[in-house]
């Protein structure tokens, strides 16, 4: 065999974006890209690939989601002529609250074991979306997944590289706690270590869990079988699940909001998605005038929008039941130009202002009938909690680290509450016709590579794949920013002389991984996948 190494690559190599006709499915991984392509070819549309994409990943790419994940999508009904949003966020348990937290001597939410973990959206919004607009049945769907969970399949380079820290982290939180993290060490690792590039990965428990959730439309994971799993083990080991925080959870279907960028209409899922951070960002750049891309003037913008943006996105965002300022007053032309009129040439140090005018996996599908779909589901974390139910193979979520414990926020831990919530699906259109579905993950990077997305195809016209080559920027707390080690070294410079703090980095897989699908007023579907990943784009 030959002896080479799978990481070493010492030559940039250039993706062309890809065309289709019939039917389009991208994702970070090769394998789910392609069960989203054959579910179309076995007589599925663009909703079925996704479901059936979206079962096939927390296999695939572990390290990003789960079968314990929360989910949105903004889905596109060529029949409707209509772009719907389904909110498949979890809810806390009714039993947690911000006092009984602090009581605990917890001045912030923590991020392994029981505490953050809620109630897991992703399988009932999978049915949701299925039952709405499916053709094929939830076994058809999830049978795929089944084999490869059984068969088993070669991990990719990417998965493996994120695989390693989590084996760390969570080997040495199950020296603390082996009742809660054994489970995770016992399924995800191999004699305690990570699944290297190119080994076999075998999880026969996930395919069985599948198997149950087909049976039943996956009700048995809210009102069955998997539930009762779920809750025996919290009890066992120190959770706060009851029967009821399963029993009446439900995905919710939503409007999606959206602000028109320079002529084009952006779509995010509203609250508590922080979507809304993308549009505030671009309702501020869209009344500026941005100079050449690769200037320093034009990353300083789009950075100091962002900055502002986020930081009100972080004070005003929640569950939109407990959220005391409107969307609209968040997305107002007014209040755009309040903030505005902040930005000049040296970096700020923002403030939320006020607003009352009057890892994560992404993927994305089209089909020949104009149905499109834009997916994000996660763990948060990579593996997110640690918190593996035996028997079943469902890693579940840490989406309440996202909570605040303080009283006075709306974002403030209580029971039956959706946290803030990073993972955020993209939708483009103009002129009422509909462009196509985008995104780009990685925790608090996907509102910044959403605006870096909208500005390269509105404002300097790149196709898909260029626009997800260009490198990006990531604002990372106060003056502090990281920029890729692509930005030309000048435009660093200048951005250090503005005041920002910058870092340049090298690691190009925290700065987002992202796909794109644009729909020709021909019907040609063209693709673009993330060269920071092992994205793939499978085309019939």
């Amino acid at each position: 065999m030959l002896n080479f190494d799978w990481g070493k690559y010492a030559y940039a190599s250039r993706r062309n974006v890809v065309f289709a006709r019939k039917g389009m499915a991208c994702s970070c991984v090769p394998l789910a890209s392609q069960v989203g392509i054959d579910t179309m070819k076995r007589g599925g549309n663009a909703m079925d690939a996704a479901i059936a994409m979206a079962v096939t990943l927390p296999l695939v790419e572990p390290t990003c989601n789960g079968l314990g994940s929360d989910c949105f999508a903004l889905i596109w009904s060529a029949k409707d002529k209509k772009l719907y949003g389904l909110n498949g966020s979890g809810v806390a348990p009714m039993a947690l609250s911000a006092r009984r937290v602090r009581a605990m001597g917890y001045e912030q939410m923590p991020v392994n074991g029981w505490l953050p973990t809620m109630v897991p959206g992703a399988p009932a919004a999978w049915a949701a979306l299925r039952r709405r607009f499916g053709r094929l049945s939830m076994a058809e769907l999830m049978a795929p997944a089944i084999q490869y969970a059984r068969e088993g399949f070669p991990v990719s380079l990417n998965v493996h590289r994120l695989w390693v820290g989590e084996a760390e982290r969570f080997k040495a939180a199950a020296e603390k706690e082996p009742a809660v993290f054994a489970p995770w060490m016992a399924y995800f690792t191999k004699d305690g270590e990570a699944y290297g590039p190119g080994e076999l990965f075998r999880l026969p428990d996930y395919a069985d869990t599948l198997e149950r959730l087909a049976a039943t439309d996956c009700e048995s994971y809210y009102r069955g079988e998997l539930m009762e799993k779920i809750v025996a083990f919290s009890r066992q080991t120190g959770g706060y699940f009851t029967e009821e925080d399963f029993e009446n959870y439900a995905p919710l279907w939503v409007e999606p909001i959206t602000i028109n960028y320079k002529g084009c209409d952006v779509f995010e899922m509203p609250p508590n998605g922080h979507g809304i951070t993308a549009l505030m960002a671009l309702n501020i750049l869209k009344g500026m005038e941005l100079g050449p891309r690769d200037s320093a003037d034009t990353y300083h913008k789009m950075i100091e929008a962002m900055k502002l943006a986020f930081i009100d996105a972080k004070t005003y965002v929640a569950d939109p039941r407990y959220m005391q300022t409107q969307v609209s007053d968040l997305l107002s032309d007014r209040y755009a130009a309040r903030r505005r009129a902040l930005i000049g040439e040296a970096a700020l140090y923002p403030t939320a202002g006020d607003p009352a005018c009057g890892d994560t996996v992404y993927f994305c599908t089209a089909d020949e009938e104009g149905n499109m779909v834009s997916f994000i589901q996660s763990n948060y974390m990579e593996f997110g909690s640690g918190v593996v139910i035996p028997g079943t193979a469902i890693s579940l979520q840490n989406r309440g680290a996202n909570f605040s414990l303080d009283e006075g926020s709306d974002n403030c831990l209580q029971g039956g509450k959706r946290s803030y919530h990073t993972i955020i699906p993209g939708f483009l259109a103009k002129n009422g016709q509909p462009i196509g579905p985008f995104g780009v993950m990685g925790g608090f990077m996907q509102p910044q590579g959403h605006v870096q997305v909208v500005v390269n195809t509105v404002d300097y016209g790149m196709n898909p794949q260029d626009c997800l080559d260009a490198p990006r920027f990531q604002w990372q707390g106060g003056k502090h920013i990281q920029l890729e080690q692509e930005v030309p070294a000048a435009v660093a410079e200048e951005l250090r002389r503005r005041g920002h703090e910058v870092e340049v980095v090298s690691d190009r897989i925290a700065m987002g991984r992202g796909q794109i699908i644009w729909r020709r007023s021909d019907g040609t579907l063209v693709g673009g996948t993330e060269p920071r990943s092992d994205g793939a784009i499978a085309v019939w």
